[in-house]
Formats: structure tokens, C-alpha cells, sequence
């Protein structure tokens, strides 16, 4: 691991004085790779450099007892000794993380779909509410929404929303929500006060720009048609809704929310784009099904993954056995706790993964 630490060291100082160099400003290209590799090393070189300080500060605390006889300086050094061992052993976990194979996709934007499941109108009530806690959610972490393809049951239900959500790391933090989401409540249409059992299906996609996913535009048909909704203003009365059809796939996706037919179009291509290439990345990962396990669970979208229990105010996520009495909270947005045991969880199971790899 020290071997891999110093060279990424050397890498990171040959980084700083490429980016010095006047010239390389003029190539954007090369200015932009090198600005992302530079952040990407900086957590790493920061705590390897704290590492080496504190080895260092062990290396003097334990001269300073051998040497020193005033018993109070022998003191401080025995308190510097035990501090410096203490930071030692948690920089030597914080740098084994850091050292974890990343996800490519991390940084990326990603696209949210939410069907609604089991349940009918209460389905569609509960996707309509996980929705926004979703658009709370990123609100909290400075990302923007945008919405790509909404289709409503008429009483504040979605049957199905497309929606992005453009952010730094937005991909790292909520690749964890696809998959089988449970709510267990009275419906408010319930006169008997029974407890009814709904689902929804989250899935998460990062965006794939053109680089990433090569479209060949020959396998998509276009049909356009009037687009429809509640009335008023919110019905077009030109053919600018959007309906595309990828051929070889049969994947359909229909995008009505703009009234310029063109931009409908642009929103249902990046959709198509993602979920063709979340597939590529499905193929990948079933390749490698181990690996795709490190993601905390299967990450299967038939798999249910977490209860909302209303009458109790419970959320409980059933990969990490993670119980948090707070459901209000949560469905506000505050899905921090959540997300964060996630990620640790993820992190625990990769580094035994290498532990017993080694």
C-alpha cells in the first residue's frame, strides 16, 4: 500500500507542475484532465502526508524519552507518543478507503426513475411523495432537478416520473435507492383503519453523455403527438410531445413535459442514453457478480430494499438492517443517515473483500 502512496505522491507533484506550466492552459482538454486527476489525488496525498507526519512525530516523541530526564517534558512526550500511534491507526483505515477502486460514475448527474408498484392509487401517491423527497434531497446538497417525463393517476399520484438531478457526485451518493421501495400506512380511502402494503420501483442511472454510450441514431424511431394533461394551459395544442422508440431494444420513452418538440427529443435521448448504458453496465457487473454484491446488496431491482412504515414512523433499510425512527424527517429530505451507512457499509465490505483477496 506505501509503495502505491508514494507513487501516487510523485504523480500528484508532476500534476502541480504541469498545471504551473503556462502552456498547458492553452489545451483546455489536457488542463481539464489534469485538473480532475489533481482533485481526485488531493484527499489521498493530504492524508498520506499527515500520515508520514504523525510516523514522524512518533519517531521524535519516542528520542525525546530516551534523551530526556525532566519527568514533566517526559510526560508531554508520552502524550505526544499515544496521540500521534492513535492518529496513526485512523489515517491507516481513512487511507485504505481512500486507496478503494472508485466508481467512474460517481461524479456523474443522475436520471431517477419511479413507477409505481403493488397498490394502485396509493402506489402512485407514495411515488409522487418519494419524488419529492428526492427533489428535498438534492435542494439540501445544492443540486438542481429537472423534470423529464411525468405521467399522473389525476389525484396527485404518479404512475411513472423521469426526473435529473445535476450535482457533483450526485451518482455516489443515491446509486444506492434502486431497487423495490415498501410503504406500509392507512390509505386515507380506508374508512376500516387497516394498514395497507404498496410498492414503488426507484431506479438510478447515471447520465451518459456521447462518450460514454455511442448511439447509433438509425436504431430509434420518432413519433411526435399531442400532449396531454389536466387541461388549460397545461395541454398543448400542438403535436410537440415526443415518443422514441429504440428498435433493438424495444425500450420506449415518451417525453411531453416542454413545449418545443426539440427539446422533448434532447430529454428523451438522454434518457435512452442512460438507461442503454446502465444495461452495458449491468452486463459488466453480472460478469463480475462478486463484485457487484460489494454494492451493498444485489442492487436488483426486484429486490425490496426498504420499509416506510408510517403508523410507526419507521424507515428501515433492509440491506444494512438500519432502523430510523424519524420518518418525517426523511420524507423531508433527510436522507443523510441513510446514505451515509450505505456508503460505510459498501466501504466495510469492499475492504474485506481485499482483506481476503490478500
Amino acid at each position: 500500500m506505501f509503495d502505491r502512496l508514494e507513487d501516487l505522491l510523485i504523480r500528484y507533484e508532476e500534476i502541480m507542475s504541469e498545471l504551473n506550466e503556462p502552456t498547458v492552459a492553452e489545451d483546455q482538454n489536457r488542463f481539464r484532465k489534469l485538473m480532475k486527476e489533481q482533485s481526485d489525488l488531493t484527499p489521498i496525498v493530504e492524508a498520506y502526508k499527515e500520515y508520514k507526519a504523525a510516523k514522524q512525530n512518533v519517531e521524535d516523541s519516542l528520542a525525546m524519552l530516551d534523551e530526556e530526564s525532566d519527568e514533566e517534558m517526559r510526560e508531554l512526550a508520552k502524550e505526544e507518543l499515544n496521540d500521534s500511534k492513535a492518529r496513526i491507526e485512523e489515517l491507516e483505515k481513512e487511507l485504505k478507503i481512500l486507496l478503494l477502486p472508485k466508481d467512474p460514475n460517481d461524479d456523474k448527474n443522475v436520471i431517477v426513475e419511479i413507477r409505481a408498484g403493488a397498490g394502485g392509487d396509493e402506489a402512485a401517491l407514495f411515488a409522487a411523495e418519494v419524488y419529492r423527497l428526492y427533489v428535498r434531497f438534492a435542494e439540501r446538497n445544492r443540486w438542481k432537478t429537472e423534470m423529464m417525463s411525468l405521467n399522473e393517476n389525476g389525484i396527485g399520484g404518479f404512475k411513472e416520473v423521469i426526473f435529473m438531478i445535476n450535482g457533483q457526485g450526485a451518482y455516489s451518493k443515491l446509486k444506492y435507492e434502486s431497487g423495490v421501495h415498501r410503504v406500509q400506512r392507512v390509505p386515507e380511502t380506508e374508512s376500516g383503519g387497516r394498514i395497507h402494503t404498496s410498492t414503488i420501483t426507484v431506479a438510478i442511472m447515471p447520465e451518459a453523455e456521447e462518450v460514454d454510450f455511442e448511439l447509433n441514431m438509425n436504431d430509434c424511431k420518432f413519433d411526435v403527438f399531442r400532449a396531454s394533461g389536466n387541461g388549460g394551459q397545461c395541454v398543448n395544442t400542438t403535436d410537440s410531445a415526443v415518443r422514441l422508440t429504440h428498435i433493438p431494444t424495444g425500450i420506449v420513452i415518451s417525453c411531453q413535459d416542454e413545449k418545443s418538440q426539440l427539446k422533448n427529443k434532447d430529454k428523451a435521448l438522454k434518457v435512452l442514453r442512460s438507461r442503454l448504458y446502465e444495461l452495458e453496465l449491468q452486463k459488466k457487473n453480472d460478469a463480475e457478480a462478486e463484485a457487484r454484491r460489494s454494492q451493498v446488496g444485489t442492487g436488483d431491482r426486484s429486490e425490496k430494499i426498504r420499509t416506510y412504515n408510517f403508523p410507526q414512523g419507521r424507515l428501515t433499510d433492509h440491506r444494512i438492517k438500519l432502523t430510523l425512527h424519524r420518518l418525517d424527517s426523511v420524507m423531508d429530505g433527510d436522507l443523510f443517515e441513510v446514505i451515509d451507512s450505505l456508503i460505510a457499509a459498501d466501504q466495510a465490505m469492499k475492504l474485506s473483500n481485499l482483506n481476503d483477496e490478500a
